[in-house]
């Protein structure tokens, strides 16, 4: 992981929080409760930002500066929302297509998703926030760059937003090994959202 990518301290993570930096992870010491941690863990919530609880050693094997506690991943890409994407989508008279993936906790394995995604026409991709491998340098490189390219929506709640695609009259496909037939030779017309993971 690169310097770029790191910060560490309460304040400093807290000023990437207010500036609107994209996060992928902070991590929280286990233990620590004074009154600026507090503030940081109420700004997190506020702002939907995932963050962990762990020991001090998982810490200070990230960074051997002064983190106080808390440190900070940036992310590579930039974060968007579901329910920004759909309109845009229609606007242009387009037929949505999503890929939600569900519990993929390798970054490869993301990488060619998003890869084949690209391919395959997907307007966006959708994964929670947690349990969910980072979409770090590693998955870049393994999407040949495709992660650059297609919208990523991280969502806390992947139940939730199911039920707002469905709303919104995307019908909801899960992706199986026991299929008849593979996603390209099936109809695409509709709006629709294909379900991979475990």
């Amino acid at each position: 992981m690169s310097n770029e990518q790191l910060i560490y301290g309460t304040r400093a993570v807290m000023e990437a929080v207010n500036a609107g930096k994209d996060i992928e992870k902070i991590f929280i010491q286990k233990g620590i409760n004074n009154s600026l941690v507090n503030e940081l863990r109420q700004l997190l919530t506020k702002n939907n930002i995932p963050f962990q609880v762990v020991p001090d050693f998982k810490l200070n094997k990230l960074t051997k500066g002064n983190h106080q506690g808390v440190v900070c991943i940036l992310s590579s890409i930039v974060y968007h929302k579901t329910e920004d994407i759909i309109p845009l989508i229609f606007e242009r008279g387009e037929v949505p297509l999503f890929l939600m993936i569900d519990r993929v906790t390798d970054v490869r394995n993301i990488g060619a998703m998003a890869r084949t995604a690209a391919c395959a026409g997907v307007h966006a991709i959708i994964i929670p926030d947690q349990g969910s491998a980072q979409l770090n340098a590693d998955a870049i490189k393994t999407s040949a760059g495709a992660l650059h390219n297609i919208p990523v929506c991280r969502e806390k709640n992947l139940k939730l937003t199911i039920e707002y695609l469905k709303g919104s009259g995307i019908k909801i496909v899960a992706a199986t090994e026991k299929a008849s037939q593979p996603y390209f030779t099936s109809d695409m017309k509709m709006p629709c959202c294909i379900i991979m993971g475990r």
